[in-house]
């Protein structure tokens, strides 16, 4: 009988555990360095892997560098090739914490503004990201986080070669979406 309620007690709580985690694996993450005037630098990757822990806010985000995608063919290769290096950096990641995170505060599906906070690992380096915006809300059984965020391309030693420094930012604006089911 001891037995059955250890084995038991144990079930329940990797239950409660499992129910404590929502993920995607097919999130969205898009990133533009334009520079008015010139062509679009754009880019998007529709198969990020995001798993958040909603008894503690934390958060974590993978996608492969090759996930990327460009309008431009050549730009996409250039970017996997010359600047991300993907054949020798070929994740990002994120690891972070959403600040003063509740379920309480998303339920009857209210859309709630939230800051995020965490280490940015991209090229071989590792930024601690702050300040970035996102709106979180729940329907039904779906946490939906969107928001965006700046970064700097050399913060992530990324060198942007002189001929075309004139036509490529160096401060990149990053967006997400991610809608995130029950794990």
């Amino acid at each position: 009988m001891k037995q059955f309620v250890t084995t038991l007690l144990i079930l329940a709580t990797l239950i409660l555990q499992a129910q404590d985690k929502y993920l995607t694996k097919s999130g969205s993450l898009g990133f533009e360095a334009s520079v008015p005037s010139f062509e679009e630098v754009k880019a998007k990757n529709e198969s990020v892997t995001v798993i958040l822990n909603t008894e503690n806010g934390e958060i974590a985000a993978l996608l492969l560098v090759k996930g990327f995608r460009f309008k431009n063919a050549l730009m996409e290769e250039h970017f996997n090739e010359n600047y991300a290096e993907s054949e020798l950096y070929p994740k990002a990641t994120f690891r972070g914490k959403i600040v003063n995170f509740s379920m309480d505060g998303l339920e009857g599906s209210k859309i709630q503004k939230v800051t995020i906070e965490g280490k940015l690992d991209f090229h071989g380096k590792t930024k601690q990201v702050t300040h970035i915006t996102a709106n979180i809300s729940k329907n039904e059984h779906i946490i939906s986080i969107e928001g965006s965020f700046i970064v700097q391309a050399s913060d992530f030693n990324i060198e942007i070669p002189k001929i075309v420094k004139n036509k490529l930012s160096n401060e990149v604006h990053v967006a997400f979406n991610f809608d995130l089911v029950k794990k």
